[in-house]
């Protein structure tokens, strides 16, 4: 589906690849005015055979609504890629070396990498006469502070493998926490905040002063918080166990805590609003699943509440954070006594913009805030080239 607007600017085409959907937009980075955006699925059936078919696809979707490259304005191509490790921390221009050392972070992000390789690939070739930019999930925790980055395991083994904490989303993090800011009227550098970012694949961060001091995610984007088919944090003992007694191979463990664990794995579905309805007909495993879904973000809530000392805002964001009210409820009910105090009607409110959920004698802010990583990979491409 694509939604359309009139062009006459400096535009920039965001492509965020994935192994089995293409998303793309066309963007105005000054005004955030999106000329189109839209999604090609089923990558690898019969009629979107590869990922070269899934641009052309788009091209052709962008030319039905008279939308043609070559009268865009088109200046760059923005790419989200998910993990940069410790060598990419900014926007970088793509070529052939950042190819070959993105290509060697795929162990980290085996879900994530390989496919915004084949999207780059397929863009570099069809449009060669732009600029290609990488934009890295990563980048915005880079300086995280070394006692919240290092894990506590054998230090030349962490050294030698670059085993630490990278997080992720780091794009939408970045970007909600200066919504957030920019919406309550308050310098960026002045507030502490709490950003959680629940869509299938769920992580939260802890901002203080404008700097990421804490984020879930980890080495990888399967820590942290249950997420639609992710199992986030579990007792490493756990894939030990697997190995001895149950003969999983590494490769099995990985699939199953990748893809088949998480809200899925617990209650039979990971769209929210299907798992709602297996609850209210009495899904025994479905309302588990939002249970150990709402213990383990409530805990992160509090850790964070902590790390931070003193917590001026908490923004909800993504699929599932700007749309289930349910969650925003159940994730905050009870914290009356750490400052939290959600507004049923505001809560429950259908709006799509961004808006204040808390009572009004809340002395912690609680927000509903849209992410738009499109937009930020758009402004941070233009800024670049």
């Amino acid at each position: 589906m694509t939604r359309t607007h009139g062009a006459d600017d400096a535009t920039v085409l965001v492509v965020n690849s994935g192994s089995s959907s293409l998303k793309y937009a066309v963007v105005k980075p000054d005004s955030g005015e999106f000329l189109a955006d839209g999604i090609i699925e089923q990558i690898g059936s019969e009629q979107v055979p590869d990922h070269d078919a899934a641009l052309r696809a788009a091209f052709d979707e962008l030319a039905g609504q008279g939308l043609h490259l070559d009268t865009l304005g088109l200046v760059a191509v923005g790419h989200r890629v998910v993990h940069g490790g410790k060598t990419f921390y900014r926007p970088t221009l793509i070529d052939s070396e950042l190819i070959a050392k993105v290509e060697e972070l795929s162990p980290l992000a085996p879900l994530h990498n390989p496919p915004a390789l084949l999207g780059i690939e397929v863009a570099r070739k069809l449009l060669p006469d732009l600029p290609h930019v990488a934009v890295f999930d990563t980048a915005f925790f880079h300086n995280l502070p070394e006692a919240a980055a290092t894990y506590a395991i054998d230090r030349e083994v962490a050294e030698r493998w670059g085993v630490r904490r990278y997080g992720f989303h780091g794009t939408s993090h970045q970007y909600v926490s200066e919504q957030a800011a920019a919406f309550l009227g308050r310098p960026y550098d002045s507030l502490n905040q709490i950003v959680l970012h629940l869509g299938n694949g769920a992580s939260a961060s802890a901002i203080a002063g404008g700097r990421p001091v804490d984020t879930s995610m980890g080495l990888t984007p399967m820590e942290g918080l249950v997420m639609g088919t992710r199992s986030g944090d579990v007792d490493p003992g756990i894939i030990m166990y697997l190995c001895r007694a149950a003969g999983m191979d590494v490769q099995g463990i990985d699939t199953m805590l990748n893809r088949e664990s998480g809200v899925r794995g617990l209650g039979g579905d990971n769209d929210f609003r299907k798992l709602h309805a297996r609850i209210e007909s009495g899904d025994e495993n479905a309302q588990l699943a939002y249970d150990v879904y709402i213990h383990r973000l409530r805990k992160y809530v509090g850790a964070y509440l902590a790390v931070l000392g003193r917590t001026d805002v908490v923004s909800f964001t993504a699929g599932v954070g700007e749309n289930d009210a349910a969650v925003r409820r159940d994730a905050l009910a009870g914290l009356s006594g750490l400052g939290i105090e959600i507004d049923d009607a505001l809560n429950a409110s259908p709006s799509r913009d961004t808006r204040r959920i808390s009572a009004p004698d809340s002395p912690v802010t609680v927000l509903v805030v849209p992410t738009n990583e499109e937009l930020a990979i758009a402004r941070a491409s233009v800024a670049l080239v």
